[in-house]
Formats: structure tokens, sequence, C-alpha cells
């Protein structure tokens, strides 16, 4: 297997000299920095993931920094979702669009007050499309990468975890919210959230020399919770339905297509820079949607290219990310399906590296 060569362009995290000493496997390269990916095994990291409580290093979730007095404004600029009613203290996914409509990004928007935000950014170089608008509309506005690094605290046993370190009040955070906990003297921002359906908690870490102090005092914390490093699951996510922008949407996609309508309030989203062309494809309706698609046969690989997914002759879809999944028995994908073909129950054929799989369109995701 190939290694990757380290250079400056390629960045370390704050919590990397906790991450090796964990003994991680392998990575992946995400916003230019090292993302982990498997440290025991995939298998083993999703069953310790769904009983226990893991510590993940997810720095690579850059924060695109927006201050000023025209912060929000150039917020709601950016989506299709109504920020109007938003206050400090809440977290928001919201859909990135261009000026066509297409996906930039799915990430966290933060409200730490009026005039300013964090956005906590999926794989993309967004902070440039952020500073081209701020600078063309000459808005009063501060665009940059604070030094803020997300740790994550995943699994049935966050919640225990989380309340030895920052206290008992960190239990009463609810979901897409976030609270300030001190931690050495620091204040912290702890968000109820993260990259998985386990429960837990997203610890904006700002300050990179506070990284590992966090780091080892989470790990000793936890020593009879069997706390390990761990991090994103490919099996889990895949039977959660957690999309990944650059794998199961890019900017050719819609956030109806994507399944995100919901987060679009296209009407009323005054300055959206996509607004009149998700007003067209909202009364027009997408032509493809993503799907789950359950896969009949022997486990398939990991899923590193598109599948066509086939209807005799005719292409009318692709599996974009797919694994077996041990808990349900089956191969557990996501896929983007035409409408034609997308309802509950529909057959299909997966064209994929192993030659054609049965498959189906389910009504849903597993988990």
């Amino acid at each position: 297997m190939a290694l990757i060569s380290p250079s400056r362009r390629l960045r370390r995290t704050p919590f990397s000299d906790g991450v090796e000493a964990a003994g991680v496997s392998a990575y992946t390269v995400y916003n230019r920095m090292l993302l982990p990916t498997v440290f025991r095994s995939v298998e083993e990291d999703y069953h310790h993931l769904k009983s226990a409580v893991q510590v993940w290093d997810v720095a690579c979730e850059r924060q695109v920094e927006l201050r000023g007095p025209d912060a929000a404004r150039l917020m709601q600029m950016l989506t299709p979702r109504d920020l109007r009613g938003m206050l400090p203290g809440r977290c928001f996914y919201v859909p990135i669009v261009d000026e066509t409509g297409g996906m930039l990004n799915d990430p966290v928007a933060v409200k730490l007050a009026e005039d300013r935000w964090w956005i906590s950014i999926a794989d993309s170089d967004l902070m440039l499309w952020v500073k081209g608008i701020a600078n063309g509309y000459r808005l009063d506005v501060l665009v940059d990468e604070p030094d803020v690094s997300p740790l994550a605290v995943q699994g049935p046993k966050a919640d225990e975890l989380m309340a030895r370190v920052f206290g008992d009040a960190v239990r009463d955070v609810r979901f897409f919210r976030f609270g300030h906990f001190e931690f050495q003297g620091r204040d912290l921002v702890v968000a109820r959230s993260g990259y998985s359906k386990q429960g837990g908690f997203e610890i904006y870490v700002e300050g990179s020399d506070i990284g590992m102090p966090l780091w080892h005092a989470l790990m000793e914390a936890g020593r009879d919770l069997d706390v390990r490093a761990g991090c994103p699951n490919g099996i889990e996510r895949v039977e959660a339905g957690l999309l990944s922008y650059g794998n199961d949407m890019t900017d050719d996609n819609t956030p109806h297509e994507c399944g995100l309508g919901r987060f679009c309030d296209t009407q009323t989203a005054i300055g959206c820079i996509g607004r009149d062309a998700l007003l067209r494809v909202a009364k027009e309706g997408p032509v493809q949607q993503v799907r789950a698609i359950e896969i009949a046969g022997d486990p398939v690989p990991r899923c590193d290219r598109v599948w066509p997914l086939m209807a005799g002759a005719r292409q009318v879809g692709q599996v974009t990310s797919a694994a077996w999944s041990p808990d349900f028995g089956v191969n557990v994908a996501i896929g983007m399906v035409r409408m034609t073909h997308w309802d509950p129950g529909t057959p299909l054929q997966l064209h994929g590296p192993d030659g054609m799989q049965e498959a189906i369109v389910r009504e849903g995701f597993w988990l």
C-alpha cells in the first residue's frame, strides 16, 4: 500500500499525537488535513461506536468565521434556509448553494452572536467562495479561518463521559444547541451534534495548545467506559443515511436532489444567491433524488467510485456509498436514482466491481 508523503500542505491537527498513540491504521485527506478513517478495523470500530464511547479527531471540519456588522446578511446570502429566527446558541444544518442552486457544501452554521458566526464545513474550498461574495458585495465583514478544531465525543456513553469532564450541566444541552463550558480556564463551545446516529457532542476547541490536554482528560475520565479513539465510521454513516459531500453529492446536485428540501425556505430566504434557481427547482421538482439502496449477495467492497444502477439495459441511477452491515446482515448503500425508478420496492441491478448484483430501493435508511 502506498503511503502519503507529509508536507506543510498536509496539516496535522492539535490531536494528531493522541491519534497516533491510539494506533490509527488509516487516514484520508480532508480540507488538507489528516482525518483518521480506521483504528482496529472498520467493523470492530463500528461495533464499539454502537456500544461504548469514542473520541474523534475531526479538526478537519474547519471553520469559516464571519465577523462584523454584515455577518448575518452574508450568512443568509449563502443558504436557502431562512435564518431570521435563529438565535445565538443555535446550530443549523445549512445547504450552501451557488448561483445555479448547486450544492457547494452542507455545513453546520454556529451562531455565536449576531455579528459572529462559524461555518463548520465539509471538504471543500468554501472559504474562497465566501470571501468572493463578501468582497463582491462590499460587505462589512471579516472572513477567515480561526484556530478552532472540533473534537467529537460519540456513542451511547457520550453523556456520561462529557459530564465527568465538563460537569452535569452538559447533559442539558439540547440537540443542535450549544453551550459554553470551562476547561482548564478556557471557555469552549460544546454542541450536541456529530456525524453519527449514536448520540454525542462536538467540542469546538479554540486554541491548538489545549488540544492534547483535553484529549488526555477525556481518555482518562473514560477508562471504565471503554473509551477509545475513533472516527466517522463508513458502515454506520451509510446505515444512518448521513450524506458525504463530494461522495454522495456535488455542485451538480441541488438540495432537493439530495433530500434536503426541508432545509430550504426558498420563498422566505430573501437574499440567498441561488434563490431564483431553487424557486424553479422547487416548482418543477427534482428528476433524481437520494435513496437508500439494499444490495443482495455477498458483501460489497468499499465504494471508492460510482457504481451504475440499471433497469435492464438503461442506467437509472448510481450508488455513491456502500458497505456490508453486520447488524442488519445486508449490503447498505446510498444512491442517486431517477424519479422513474425511485419508489420503494423498485428492483434494480447494480453494476458493481464484481459484476451484476440485484438491488432494491428501500423506504428509508436503516438507522
